[in-house]
């Protein structure tokens, strides 16, 4: 039987806290684990060092606590969900009642770009939804931007409390009207000034060679140029099959980055674990996405007016302000 607040709940029980200080996180997340460890069941935390060691000196005896080193953990978020969904079926086996995880997800104010990570906190409603899970995502209002607490909030079904409170949060929405309706992400700054390259319905072929020709010129290594010239011409091929003509695709490029991104006047997929799950289904998209949100530095889907647009980035992303 599932203990604490998730008593009662089938699949993923996932939860929120803010705090503005040590003490405050300490005083969530410490009665979360030691509750999870009184009851026997495992516990994972995933959180930066600082956080780790705040965890470690409060709880004391940490002998039952499975540490996962949080800037490995959430390198990206496709590896982040195989990860975890590799651990919670190892600990299924057991047969544990419930599994409790604490994890501190990347954003702007820890240095990682959000609009992907946004989409993670919403997809892992549906990606972790078969596991016996209690998942715990603090999030610090010292550091974190006023936009990602937002995102935050409509992303989990319930807001912990320093005071031992677990509110159901009315601002939460499904996985699939956030990925539809979410705001637009922020494109890179190179896309503030006209595009080195625009092709109209181009074929897959056209584009590699591209990619490639404009590669030569920058600083950005072979196997980053590799996985870009995948990426760009799985989007163009899922542009011509599953969207609307025309297909547009614009490159930018400088010194040590290239941009690229894939217009159609479809509305793109509604699947909110689109690209950050495997599949094995051929006849989507979800496949090329899934590898190239495995090898690219940056990738992000965006809905507008005009259509759907893939963005992929190879090289260190700069975002617009």
């Amino acid at each position: 039987m599932r203990s604490g607040a998730a008593h009662g709940h089938v699949g993923y029980f996932h939860e929120t806290a803010f705090y503005g200080s040590d003490e405050e996180f300490v005083s969530l997340v410490v009665p979360f684990v030691r509750d999870g460890l009184e009851a026997g069941e495992p516990t994972v935390v995933a959180c930066s060092y600082d956080n780790e060691k705040l965890v470690r000196e409060a709880v004391g005896d940490v002998s039952g606590i499975d540490f996962l080193p949080g800037a490995d953990q959430y390198s990206r978020p496709t590896s982040a969900i195989k990860r975890f969904r590799d651990k919670f079926a190892s600990l299924s086996g057991t047969g544990a009642p419930q599994i409790r995880v604490i994890g501190d997800v990347p954003h702007p104010g820890t240095g990682a770009p959000w609009d992907w990570w946004a989409r993670y906190e919403a997809a892992v409603n549906r990606a972790f939804d078969e596991f016996q899970l209690w998942g715990l995502c603090p999030y610090d209002t010292r550091t974190t931007p006023a936009e990602v607490l937002a995102d935050v909030e409509r992303t989990h079904p319930v807001i912990a409390s320093a005071d031992g409170r677990h509110v159901r949060n009315s601002r939460f929405v499904r996985p699939e009207e956030f990925f539809v309706n979410r705001g637009r992400p922020r494109p890179d700054v190179l896309e503030q000034r006209s595009p080195s390259l625009l092709l109209i319905d181009p074929s897959p072929s056209a584009v590699r060679r591209a990619v490639r020709d404009a590669a030569a010129a920058t600083t950005v290594s072979a196997s980053e140029v590799d996985d870009l010239v995948f990426a760009a011409s799985e989007a163009v091929t899922n542009g011509l099959t599953h969207g609307c003509a025309p297909v547009r695709f614009r490159l930018w490029a400088d010194a040590d980055h290239l941009v690229l991104t894939v217009t159609d006047g479809g509305s793109g997929p509604v699947d909110p674990t689109v690209g950050l799950v495997p599949t094995t289904k051929t006849a989507t998209a979800g496949l090329g996405l899934w590898l190239t949100y495995q090898t690219c530095s940056y990738v992000t889907l965006d809905r507008h007016d005009d259509g759907f647009t893939v963005r992929v980035v190879a090289g260190p992303p700069r975002l617009a302000d």
